[in-house]
């Protein structure tokens, strides 16, 4: 009787440090789940389009969107970008009610985060660059570039996303037409 409890002990040991141990796989596998996906935003675009590339993310450009939007007011379009072959120019003339602007380091960890009441006139005119390409600027600044935004980013490559507001189905070709007109451009300067 003694060596059947004994040995139930040890089968309930057993069974609870497997258990323990499969709970502690499970919960680091999701955790890696990000790290290891193939689904991830920059993955997406880099399917939808190449580099430089503005790309609507929303399905108002037709067929399924990149990213689905959590919010049906704003529209937004994005484009990859790779600091090592020099900084990044992105421009949109014209104006819509309200834009937003985020830049991704390629992970998807929000570097930056500026809108349309940070420019002087409301238009959108940004520069995202390293830490080095910044001082080589700041040593002589060319004059086109007085108005933009300087983003400072310590990465390499990363994810330039613009959101418009749409009030209304009026705004819909003008905000598209924003968008149309963006661009996203390396720069040699």
């Amino acid at each position: 009787m003694r060596s059947f409890h004994a040995a139930m002990r040890r089968l309930f040991h057993a069974v609870l440090l497997g258990l323990l141990g499969a709970g502690i796989v499970h919960i680091v596998v999701l955790f890696l789940v990000p790290e290891f996906s193939e689904r991830d935003a920059w993955s997406r675009l880099s399917m939808a389009s190449d580099l430089y590339k503005m790309t609507r993310l929303d399905a108002e450009a037709g067929g399924a969107p990149v990213v689905k939007s959590v919010d049906p007011l704003f529209y937004a379009t994005a484009c990859r970008f790779d600091l090592g072959e020099g900084m990044v120019r992105i421009k949109a003339p014209g104006h819509v009610p309200f834009w937003s602007v985020s830049v991704y380091d390629r992970s998807g960890h929000n570097i930056y985060s500026f809108n349309d009441h940070t420019t002087t006139e409301g238009v959108l005119d940004a520069v995202v660059l390293t830490p080095a390409q910044m001082i080589d600027v700041r040593k002589d600044l060319p004059e086109e570039l007085q108005g933009a935004i300087f983003v400072e980013a310590p990465i390499e490559e990363g994810i330039f996303v613009i959101r418009a507001f749409v009030p209304d189905d009026s705004w819909k070709p003008i905000v598209s037409r924003f968008f149309e007109q963006s661009s996203c451009e390396l720069q040699d300067f």
